[in-house]
């Protein structure tokens, strides 16, 4: 039975930053060699969000692309002086498992050593673009530092979202390996798998009410919750590009006129923290109560 009473545990925001230019579904269109000649608009949009955050006392994690962070370094820095969590979307928005491990452990290194250097803090989350996750990225980011990964998607099938054998849909934080955990994207379950309840597209496309309600229903079971948004979804007056095939545009411009206000609205109905806020806490929890459970077998040294 729902606790219907006791208040609900805050919920962790998460932002992606990234230009609209960088976006999967435009890739097609928009050339890599074409980036530098865009037009920016990541600074505003993101600037936006951090006075729609400051306005509602909300804490955020920022997974930021290297590139951005590169090209914008004082938005970084406004991040970090807003008391908000900084991490890793890795630094050339590339599918992991598009690259070698080498080649991943390059991106992300770099990416991680900007941003350390930029705010004198230590990275220690990391969400990879598209959700792309691939068991063996695990391994190279537990190497380099990072302490817990937010890119499992544990939804239906999606043409893009990466995989972590073993893990579903009913384990919403993870300890993979001792000292990393995974932070999964969230779901309203079903089965082994979950109808997809944590942001972007999904966020836009459903009616607010139905989508607050949602993640009310999952924060009243006493799972975390987990949310994310890109500075382009509050951005109606970004650039289109012609030549998208339908499913693409759909993806990308779906409701953008409206994102603005239901952020505002989803912010004011719950309370938010910061993923590593919510992680420590729910270790705190399984601390007090059991032993953390078990990596799966598949994801052991």
């Amino acid at each position: 039975m729902l606790n219907q009473t006791r208040p609900l545990p805050p919920a962790a925001m998460s932002v992606d930053v990234e230009d609209w230019f960088q976006v999967e579904n435009l890739k097609a269109v928009v050339p890599r060699a074409s980036w530098e000649t865009r037009e920016s608009r990541v600074e505003r949009n993101t600037m936006r969000i951090l006075e729609l955050l400051e306005e509602h006392g909300a804490r955020s994690t920022f997974f930021i692309l290297g590139w951005v962070a590169e090209r914008h370094p004082g938005l970084v820095r406004s991040i970090a002086t807003a008391g908000h969590e900084i991490a890793s979307h890795g630094f050339g928005h590339d599918l992991v498992y598009t690259l070698t491990e080498a080649e991943f452990r390059a991106d992300v290194g770099r990416c991680k050593q900007v941003l350390e250097d930029l705010t004198g803090q230590r990275v220690t989350g990391y969400r990879a673009p598209c959700f792309s996750i691939t068991d063996w990225a695990i391994t190279v980011l537990q190497e380099l530092g990072f302490e817990y990964d937010s890119s499992l998607f544990p939804t239906v099938a999606h043409d893009r979202y990466g995989r972590l054998s073993g893990v579903g849909a009913g384990r919403p934080i993870l300890e993979l390996r001792p000292g990393f955990h995974e932070v999964s994207i969230s779901c309203l379950p079903l089965g082994k798998r979950g109808i997809p309840w944590g942001g972007g597209g999904y966020f836009r496309l459903m009616p607010s009410a139905a989508w607050r309600a949602g993640v009310r229903h999952i924060l009243q079971t006493g799972a975390p919750y987990m949310f994310y948004i890109h500075p382009w979804e509050i951005d109606p007056g970004q650039p289109r590009v012609a030549g998208l095939a339908a499913t693409s545009r759909f993806r990308h411009y779906v409701n953008l006129g409206r994102s603005e206000e239901r952020f505002r609205t989803l912010l004011s109905t719950f309370q938010w923290t910061s993923v590593r806020t919510v992680l420590d806490a729910w270790r705190r929890e399984v601390a007090s109560t059991a032993a953390p459970a078990h990596e799966p077998a598949s994801l052991r040294p």
